[in-house]
């Protein structure tokens, strides 16, 4: 796999694959067809296999990028609120940093399988723990939550949450939108329910 682009216009094409790719793997490794994942983000079929040789690599590369939002959960969750006119009111902004994060963290758990299945076809090495990017996840995912909700308490009840919320849209009873406009509820429900600091 070849590293990140450095150029502007390479940059932008790389991460349009990447943002293509999710909704493929949501569904499950076997349905990230590197041909569709690449018409569908406009790009060359050979500008695609120059970054990821295989769907596996596209995949976890999608997980990596997604993991390193989450150690930077401040200025992701900065970024996020900027883009809202309505993080003016004061307790807004701290429910939408929440939101943020909370909703990558949805994401990602959706794409874990596909994540899993790249990791049994033994893409990394023999002498690699397979559940050790997953651990490093949950870790990076709770220290995240709970960085920007200040309360360890209330980052486990939204992860719990999270984890509800990926099995109902997983079994079809909920849609991904239903999902996340449930967890948008939530998080602004703990940030209303916090004393003001």
């Amino acid at each position: 796999m070849a590293p990140p682009p450095t150029l502007s216009r390479q940059r932008i094409r790389y991460t349009r694959i990447l943002e293509v790719a999710t909704g493929f793997a949501r569904k499950g490794l076997d349905s990230v067809v590197l041909s569709e994942v690449a018409a569908r983000a406009d790009v060359p079929l050979g500008t695609l296999y120059r970054y990821f040789p295989s769907a596996a690599q596209l995949v976890l590369a999608l997980y990596r990028k997604q993991l390193t939002e989450l150690h930077a959960p401040a200025r992701t969750s900065a970024a996020r609120c900027a883009k809202h006119p309505a993080a003016s009111a004061q307790a807004e902004v701290p429910a939408l940093a929440l939101a943020g994060v909370v909703m990558e963290i949805l994401h990602m758990r959706l794409m874990q399988p596909a994540v899993e299945q790249c990791l049994n076809k033994a893409v990394y090495t023999k002498d690699t723990d397979t559940t050790k990017l997953l651990r490093e996840i949950d870790d990076a995912a709770q220290k995240a939550v709970t960085a920007v909700s200040g309360d360890a308490a209330s980052a486990r009840v939204l992860l719990l949450a999270v984890t509800g919320l990926v099995q109902s849209v997983r079994c079809r009873r909920l849609s991904l939108y239903e999902a996340e406009e449930d967890l948008k509820k939530a998080c602004l429900l703990l940030a209303r329910s916090r004393p003001a600091a």
